[in-house]
This record gives C-alpha cells, structure tokens and sequence, in this order.
C-alpha cells in the first residue's frame, strides 16, 4: 500500500529505486507541489509532447517526454489516470494524463512509442507507476462510454481506468513487475485527494510530477 510522505504526496517503491530521479503524485495536502514545472493544457487526447527545457505550458496535449537534466515536467487530475514513467537505462522521463477519453486513445501506448521512436528507449527498460485515480468501484459509466471500453452494457456499468492502462503499457512492451498501481481511489478516498465527480466544480487539482535530477 502506497503512504504518503510528511508533504502528503506519494511516490512509488518502483521509481524510488531509479536512482537520478525524482517523482511525486500530490494530494490536497501538498498545494505546493511540485514548485514550477513543465505542463500542457490538457485535452483528453493522445498527443505527446517531447519537451524543451522551458517551463509553463507549452501547447495542448495530454503527455510529456522529456531527457533534459534539471526539468520537471507533470500532469494534472481530479480523478483521471496518472502515469509517470522512467526509461531506467536511458535517462528519459515521461508523464501522461488519461482520462477515458485518453485511455480509449491510447494516450499512455502513445507516450512509450514516442520514448521509443524519439528517444531509442526500450520497453523493457521502462517503469512505470500509475498513481491515484477513479477506481472501477466509484467509475460508473453510461453504455455510450462502456462500449468504447467493451465492458458489459447495463444500466449500471462500471470501467476501471487503471486497469485499461495497465494492459495498454503491457501492450506496448513494458514487464508486468515494471508497472507499480497504487491502487487508492480519489472518489471514494476522502478527503486526501481531489475529485471533480465527486466535488464537480469545486474540485482542485493534484499534481503528478517528475525530474531528472542528473544524468544516469
């Protein structure tokens, strides 16, 4: 079970272990996390960017690469997936944001091609750590988006995000213990974490970040 740490914010016993990197999923405990960072407008999207060394927003998408020492980039949610991912032997980092509408896109697949395509990374090299999201428990959907899923369609149907995710960076070459899943919802979770079906309009939002802090 993931705990947060004395700034509530959570990171993963997998990329810990990736030794020139620095990561967090926040929580409504830590407003100042991660300082200034690199991030987009989020659109619900698959478009990746490979990020230059400025910080601010720098377009609309839905997932940072980037290789650049020193940068922190990262992603917003309110109950969407986030991802963080590390190429261990490569020194690139990525974070991608996937709602349902990313994750039947196949925002987070996209994001490793890219580490691939742009960067030579190797999918057996990559970790990746998927952080507090919706659960399958509190996600109910209408049969339009269940069958975008292939789940079951009846008056109550519910998708688990986490899970599409999870199979989408297996897909995509990444090892089954390469992948860690924190595995607590931000709808059901209290009052930890932001949830917009939960709190609609008055939601904040939390940030999932990641730096590399020096060259591997």
């Amino acid at each position: 079970m993931w705990t947060p740490n004395s700034e509530g914010v959570f990171e993963s016993e997998l990329l810990k272990r990736v030794p020139w990197l620095t990561h967090g999923f926040g929580t409504c405990r830590s407003p100042n996390w991660p300082g200034e960072y690199t991030q987009l407008k989020q659109v619900h999207s698959d478009v990746v960017f490979v990020a230059d060394s400025r910080t601010g927003c720098l377009g609309e998408g839905d997932a940072l690469i980037s290789a650049t020492p020193g940068q922190t980039i990262g992603v917003r949610t309110a109950d969407c997936v986030p991802i963080l991912l590390a190429d261990a032997d490569g020194g690139v980092i990525a974070a991608a944001h996937a709602g349902w509408r990313g994750t039947v896109a196949g925002v987070v697949g996209r994001t490793v091609a890219r580490m691939q395509q742009d960067f030579g990374s190797k999918p057996g090299s990559i970790r990746a750590a998927i952080g507090p999201s919706i659960g399958k428990c509190c996600f109910e959907v209408g049969p339009e988006v269940a069958e975008q899923f292939h789940a079951r369609v009846n008056a109550s149907s519910h998708v688990d995000l986490v899970a599409a995710n999870f199979r989408q960076l297996l897909d995509a070459g990444l090892h089954a213990n390469h992948v860690d899943i924190a595995e607590l919802c931000t709808m059901c979770g209290g009052s930890l974490f932001h949830s917009y079906r939960r709190d609609r309009e008055l939601a904040g939002r939390m940030v999932a970040a990641i730096r590399i802090e020096r060259q591997p």
